[in-house]
């Protein structure tokens, strides 16, 4: 665990039934940076009951709980704005079963401490197993991301490890009522670079687990895929209103 930790940057990990190998993802979190928060969102296997004990041995471990399941942006939302009340300026987010780069926190946080004003944003990069319908579809969002912000530079729109500067992120999450379950991602993305938070974008592997390894996934196709639907036509409505805008941007 590192011997200080930081008043300005966290790590924040929303957590939801993530499966065995969650203790794991978030000792890999302290050996790198500290402090860790988890927000618990309403999970029923038993894993808050191991994270507040693993936070009774490890002072840099926070863990917050919430009672029913809200969706990953209002987890991470929650953390966020308790973090801000806390007087930290930035969260890094990431998964807790495991698929992000832990080893990679202190680069991530070094970029943001460098370019405060900055979105740090995880470009992932895919080993030989990872699902190809997974893969491919991301393209999609990618595509309409980009399109969104007239291609300010989002490397993935999809990808959870990232930087974000708390304020402006709380800002738009509390005008908003979306953003709360799997279209947080790639909406905060967009919406960031439309109140003009620069996107910097770090290539870093990402991992899918078989069930036999441990993986677990939440994701559904129909579901899931129909939330990114309605998000893109939201976002795209949004961004015919503030092309102008976007085009001086671009152009200065």
């Amino acid at each position: 665990m590192p011997s200080e930790a930081s008043t300005s940057h966290l790590v924040l990990i929303p957590s939801y039934n993530p499966g065995p190998k969650v203790l794991a993802t978030v000792r890999a979190a302290l050996a790198q940076w500290s402090p860790v928060w988890v927000v618990v969102d309403g999970s029923t296997d038993g894993s808050a009951e191991k994270l507040q004990a693993l936070a009774g041995e490890c002072p840099g471990l926070h863990v917050i709980v919430l009672p029913e399941n809200r969706g990953k942006g209002a987890a991470v939302l929650e953390g966020i704005s308790q973090a801000a009340a806390a007087g930290f300026t930035h969260a890094l987010t990431m998964d807790s079963d495991g698929q992000h780069p832990a080893e990679l926190i202190p680069a991530f946080m070094a970029a943001s401490q460098r370019l405060p004003g900055h979105m740090v944003l995880g470009k992932p990069v895919f080993d030989a197993d990872a699902p190809a319908l997974r893969v491919n579809g991301r393209k999609v969002s990618n595509g309409w991301a980009n399109l969104e912000t007239l291609w300010m530079g989002i490397g993935d729109s999809l990808y959870g490890f990232r930087v974000y500067p708390i304020a402006p992120l709380i800002r738009i999450m509390r005008r908003n009522r979306f953003m709360r379950r799997f279209d947080f991602d790639p909406e905060a993305v967009v919406r960031l670079c439309w109140a003009g938070v620069k996107p910097l974008n770090i290539d870093a592997p990402v991992r899918y687990f078989r069930a036999d390894e441990g993986g677990v996934s939440h994701f559904r196709y129909l579901r899931d895929n129909t939330l990114l639907t309605w998000m893109h036509t939201r976002l795209f409505l949004g961004f015919v209103v503030r092309l102008p805008l976007l085009i001086v941007r671009r152009i200065f």
